[in-house]
């Protein structure tokens, strides 16, 4: 009785409590009244995302310039952990938890069809060459070293808060200390915190949003289920709830082998397009041309801001997408860095970069490129496809069935998906247990119950905007608007890591006053 008694006196009812009536409200909202609800969340994701839009460009690029400084500086030789710590995973472990905590099985769903997305744009026509030239080089630049950069910066801020001053406040209003002082334990310490945890929800909502219908695509076809596709993307989330939540419970030993199961499943899925899809020269040389040009035309990519509106489309894309990585900046970051113990903030940013990023590149140049291919040679017209219907999942299950043995391929991204949300959402479900806690040393692990909670809240805001039937402008939406205060709060946390880093190299020696 006494120890409960002393668990509930450690949980702060408040963080755990107000994220979880929110959302509950904006649930029975959105299945409620879904029309009125997705009109309120288009007006308000054009006041932040189309008015204000060039905050998100300027944090993306900054954050960037930063992560080359901390890799390149004294700074890089800070060990998150006590001075010759080594490291508690190998790289492959490592990199295995970092890759599929920070990308969910959203990146299968894009790096099928994004490029069709993007040349059915206006923008690339305005930006002159072929659709083959460009359609493949933003892919590239929306998923690699900005998105990457957030994940990083803040991992090695989380990582040397916990492992180096190893404070027992696992939060952002902690990692702000430093900068904001006492004010981390008042009301400024409390919304920053709240702010979180509604932006972790959101992420995890915008991500399970945009895949799961792919996932039921797959099981309605592969089986000849005739119910909705709603319905079995519903079912397909409350199972993978429980995946998730068995691993979670099952601490960083579920998660490092679920996260090692599901690398193998996606190389292996990357293989077999690459050797038998009939497309692999075409593959690998627009993969290395698209790759040149997005380097080549990084800096003007990354502050396109389209001030005369003649397309819109950074508003649609690109200030979406640093605002969804901001959102996921809440839980990748904090689990990378609680898994970067014994490594360098040099080591823990380029091997990020090297693992975090080529992963990511291989997986839009490989699949992303097969369907190219089939386009750039006339085999198939999945441009015409897409106008058409507008039904990106329906063109996925397309280009699949261009493969020879497409069923096996149905299965294998299935099982993909499957392992690539279970460890994206068990490190978040564990980031946000964490949160629950007033106070929680380096090596406790927060309570069952409070992890199950979090695992089942996880799911409500995805299955009310599946049910709403939401279009992907408004599922983006709930993350720019989201983003927006996560932005002015990451600018403190990396203000405050390079304050207190300074001080920390004094207090040990590793730099002279």
């Amino acid at each position: 009785m006494g120890n409960k008694t002393a668990e509930k006196s450690r949980i702060d009812w408040m963080i755990t409590l107000v994220p979880f009536i929110l959302i509950m409200a904006l649930a029975v909202y959105l299945f409620i009244f879904p029309e009125n609800a997705n009109g309120v969340i288009s007006q308000v994701r054009f006041f932040f995302g189309d008015t204000l839009g060039s905050y998100y460009l300027i944090i993306g690029l900054g954050v960037l310039i930063v992560s080359v400084f901390l890799s390149v500086s004294k700074y890089g030789d800070i060990v998150l952990g006590e001075p010759g710590e080594k490291p508690k995973y190998n790289f492959f472990t490592w990199g295995s938890m970092m890759f599929t905590c920070g990308l969910a099985a959203d990146i299968l769903f894009y790096s099928f069809a994004e490029w069709v997305m993007y040349a059915t744009n206006p923008h690339i026509a305005e930006m002159g060459g072929s659709i083959t030239e460009w359609a493949g080089v933003f892919p590239l630049f929306h998923w690699s070293f900005i998105p990457w950069a957030f994940y990083l910066v803040l991992a090695v801020a989380f990582g040397f808060m916990l492992h180096c001053r190893k404070r027992d406040r696992q939060r952002y209003s902690e990692a702000c200390r430093p900068v904001i002082g006492k004010h981390a334990d008042g009301i400024l310490g409390r919304i920053i915190d709240l702010f979180a945890l509604f932006a972790l929800l959101a992420g995890t909502a915008t991500t399970f949003s945009v895949a799961t219908p792919l996932m039921a695509e797959i099981i309605v076809t592969l089986f000849g289920i005739t119910i909705s596709r709603t319905a079995v993307t519903i079912t397909i989330l409350l199972i993978t709830c429980a995946v998730y939540t068995y691993a979670v419970l099952h601490g960083f030993k579920g998660i490092s082998f679920l996260a090692k199961l599901c690398i193998y499943l996606f190389f292996g899925l990357l293989i077999l397009v690459l050797l038998i899809g009939g497309q692999g020269r075409f593959i690998i040389e627009n993969g290395v041309q698209s790759l040149g040009k997005m380097i080549q035309h990084f800096v003007e990519l990354s502050t396109y801001a389209d001030p005369g509106r003649t397309n819109n489309f950074p508003q649609d894309w690109t200030i979406y997408y640093w605002a969804y990585w901001m959102v996921w900046c809440i839980a990748a970051p904090f689990f990378i860095g609680n898994i970067s113990r014994g490594r360098t903030v040099k080591q823990t940013i380029l091997g990020g970069y090297v693992f975090g990023v080529g992963s990511t590149i291989v997986s839009f140049v490989v699949l992303g490129n097969y369907s190219l291919g089939l386009q750039t040679a006339g085999a198939a017209d999945f441009i015409a496809q897409y106008n058409a219907s507008g039904d990106l999942y329906e063109l996925i299950m397309n280009i699949v069935h261009t493969m020879p043995g497409s069923g096996l391929f149905l299965v294998w991204i299935l099982l993909c998906m499957i392992a690539f949300y279970a460890t994206s959402f068990d490190s978040i479900a564990y980031t946000a247990a964490c949160y629950s806690y007033k106070k929680l040393g380096e090596n406790e692990k927060p309570h069952t119950a409070i992890t199950l909670l979090w695992c089942l809240l996880l799911i409500v805001l995805p299955i009310a905007l599946v049910f709403s039937e939401s279009s992907m402008n408004n599922i983006q939406s709930v993350s720019i608007i989201s983003a927006f205060p996560i932005g002015i709060i990451m600018i403190i946390m990396i203000w405050s890591f390079i304050k207190d880093a300074k001080k920390y190299m004094k207090e040990k020696g590793i730099e002279k006053d």
